[in-house]
């Protein structure tokens, strides 16, 4: 029997030294760029299950309102929350999708971070606009 232990060993360090992977730069329609940091299940929402897909976008900036970023965030809730979505299981009756200029841990407050969220309902393949 061969043992294979010592040659994961280097791989291993090297994933130790480096740290967390980063995830993929995301563009979205508008040609912001963000990453997606976490998803987060764990936590009900007002609806019920809720998933929530949070992302850092560094370029966001206080002066930037909803209206501006509507389009982005629907975007990210078709193409990038919903596929994720197990097909068996409790489903989410809503998500939500957050942007954040910084990462903040999931339930600590940061005033001074520029934060945007919405919540959306899956519907039949999409992401239905809730008001949040």
């Amino acid at each position: 029997m061969r043992r294979t232990l010592p040659l994961c060993l280097p791989m291993l360090a090297a994933m130790l030294v480096a740290g967390p992977a980063r995830a993929e730069e995301i563009r979205l329609p508008s040609g912001l760029a963000v990453s997606w940091i976490e998803t987060v299940q764990d936590a009900a929402g007002p609806e019920g299950l809720t998933a929530r897909f949070r992302f850092l976008a560094p370029a966001i900036t206080a002066s930037m309102d909803f209206d501006s970023l509507a389009a982005d965030m629907q975007w990210l809730c078709d193409s990038f929350a919903l596929p994720r979505i197990p097909s068996t299981g409790p489903q989410p009756q809503q998500i939500v999708i957050s942007l954040s200029d910084r990462e903040i841990p999931f339930g600590e407050t940061a005033p001074d971070a520029v934060q945007f969220f919405e919540a959306y309902r899956p519907a039949e393949g999409s992401c239905e606009w809730e008001m949040f």
